[in-house]
């Protein structure tokens, strides 16, 4: 299997930045899709971006322009960088491993962005 433990969350005001770090260690396949979701209170999962092995990123709109996702491969760690951050930013935040064997999710971190 495959364990995620993420980082990084906290209390930040609008405009600000925050980074998020999810670490993965366990049975890492070559081939795997890593991404962040996230939670907001009352609301659906919904995913934000996700990393191919290749390097492809693909943005939710909500997020495209201010969240940069990277890959340390290396380190089987994934990072999301969060500028101009909004109070409607504000969640919990899953990091998630997806390969042929394994669909792997995080304890989730909390984003709060205060107005």
């Amino acid at each position: 299997q495959v364990h995620l433990v993420e980082s990084g969350g906290g209390l930040v005001q609008a405009g600000g930045s925050l980074r998020l770090s999810c670490a993965a260690s366990g049975s890492i396949s070559r081939l795997n899709t890593m991404g962040w979701y996230r939670q907001a209170p009352g609301k659906q999962r919904e995913l934000i971006v996700n990393i191919l092995s290749s390097g492809s990123a693909n943005y939710a709109d909500s997020v495209k322009g201010r969240f940069t996702i990277s890959k340390d491969n290396a380190k089987n760690t994934v990072y999301l960088q969060m500028n101009s951050l909004k109070p409607e930013d504000t969640a919990v935040y899953y990091c998630n491993y997806r390969s042929a064997l394994w669909n792997s999710w995080g304890q989730g971190t909390q984003v709060t962005v205060s107005s």
